[in-house]
């Protein structure tokens, strides 16, 4: 599949790239896709809730009542969790989320992402960018001129670039990645999905 390559004007230039259909032209696994999200998701947990139980409240054992004669229930301590003021019944405890996936369905997770947006018309490709200042005034400019303002974007970068990161951290709906570190969440979350001329092979590379 090819497609025309955007410069920093946000024109058409007359240079295209071909998308290899073993990474951007496969038919979607969405079971693979939903793994992926879900451990994606679930590795971001901190994990870290917890609530005080019954025998963590601060309070007096005494027997709050006698056992019989009083027409009401049985009621022993105050830290019950059936009493306001009492210790949560099996409340939350502090625990890891994390689980793993193979490789392979990694692979074939980012593969089907790349692959929907591809079917979609949610991929774009663009010139290696080289900011002189990492100003944020210029990045704006940049997506005013691709006309992805107020879009939730995803711009996918060869190789590690400082000015590009700084110039974008300010905008809420902008994320950078490098092609090594992209993941099959960030891609679907995004409303375009703008790879630069050199990520492109890159992330065959690593697909492949």
């Amino acid at each position: 599949m090819k497609v025309k390559i955007y410069d920093a004007t946000g024109s058409l230039t007359s240079k295209s790239v071909t998308l290899s259909d073993d990474v951007f032209g496969i038919e979607p696994n969405n079971h693979a896709i939903y793994l992926d999200v879900k451990q994606h998701l679930a590795n971001r947990r901190q994990g870290t809730h917890k609530t005080k139980e019954r025998a963590e409240i601060a309070g007096s054992t005494r027997k709050i009542k006698k056992q019989k004669g009083t027409g009401g229930a049985r009621a022993g301590s105050v830290k019950s969790g059936t009493r306001v003021g009492g210790g949560r019944i099996f409340g939350p405890r502090p625990r890891n989320y994390h689980f793993k996936l193979n490789i392979k369905l990694k692979r074939l997770a980012r593969k089907s992402a790349f692959s929907f947006k591809a079917q979609n018309e949610g991929l774009m490709v663009l010139e290696d960018l080289a900011f002189a200042n990492a100003k944020t005034k210029e990045f704006v400019n940049l997506m005013n001129a691709l006309q992805l303002s107020n879009q939730k974007v995803l711009l996918i970068l060869g190789d590690k670039n400082d000015s590009v990161y700084l110039a974008s951290r300010n905008l809420g709906k902008v994320k950078v990645v490098t092609a090594d570190s992209v993941n099959t969440f960030d891609v679907l979350n995004a409303k375009k999905v703008v790879m630069t001329s050199s990520s492109v092979g890159r992330i065959e590379e690593i697909l492949n």
